[in-house]
């Protein structure tokens, strides 16, 4: 979608401009999907549970501020200079609209940093420093999404990114630690012989 986003509309663009963000309206709240998964359960009490549930509240900010900029500076804005008269100027028809969609946008992206940050803290006391790779490269993305969009090529490269970074965050995540090898027959066997002849000991005490 970032290789066929317009820079702006115009009276040639202003249609699939329009289109482009009512399909982009399902599309960019999934970004979130990446952090939901792996904090998938009840938060418990501590520091990973807060910074858990103040994931789950950057999440929805940025859900809902990145869909305010897609309705106004996208479908908005879209629709208007598409309609407006041959002669008109269409800057003035859609600069307060980019305006406004420029600040929700930043918003919900200052929302989603929030957010994988939080995510990070949450996680690290379960899998420790593996989840550090993904986070950096999530971190980085988020920082070039606040102005880059989706918008060739920064933008593109951005949502490039946050793909290579949710894969690192899920691989961190779902690496599980090796099981414990099972005692041999002579050791347990010893450790049980210890363990009766310290009860007998007790005993006779």
């Amino acid at each position: 979608m970032g290789l066929a986003h317009p820079h702006g509309p115009s009276r040639s663009t202003a249609s699939d401009w329009t289109q482009l963000h009512i399909a982009l309206l399902q599309v960019f709240p999934l970004l979130t999907v990446g952090l939901l998964v792996p904090l998938w359960h009840r938060p418990r009490l501590g520091l990973a549970g807060i910074a858990t549930v103040m994931a789950w509240a950057c999440a929805f900010v940025y859900a809902a501020y990145c869909t305010g900029l897609d309705a106004v500076a996208g479908i908005a804005a879209g629709t208007a200079v598409e309609h407006v008269g041959e002669t008109a100027s269409i800057g003035p028809v859609k600069r307060p609209l980019y305006d406004t969609g420029e600040a929700l946008g930043q918003a919900g992206a200052y929302a989603l940093i929030g957010a994988i940050t939080a995510t990070a803290v949450a996680l690290f006391p379960k899998c420790g420093t593996r989840i550090v790779p993904g986070t950096v490269v999530l971190l980085a993305a988020g920082w070039s999404f606040v102005d880059s969009h989706i918008f060739w090529p920064c933008g593109v490269w951005t949502m490039l990114g946050f793909a290579l970074g949710f894969a690192l965050l899920a691989w961190g995540t779902g690496k599980s630690a090796p099981p414990a090898k099972p005692a041999s027959l002579p050791a347990a066997k010893r450790a049980i012989t210890g363990l009766e002849g310290d009860c007998h000991h007790r005993i006779v005490a």
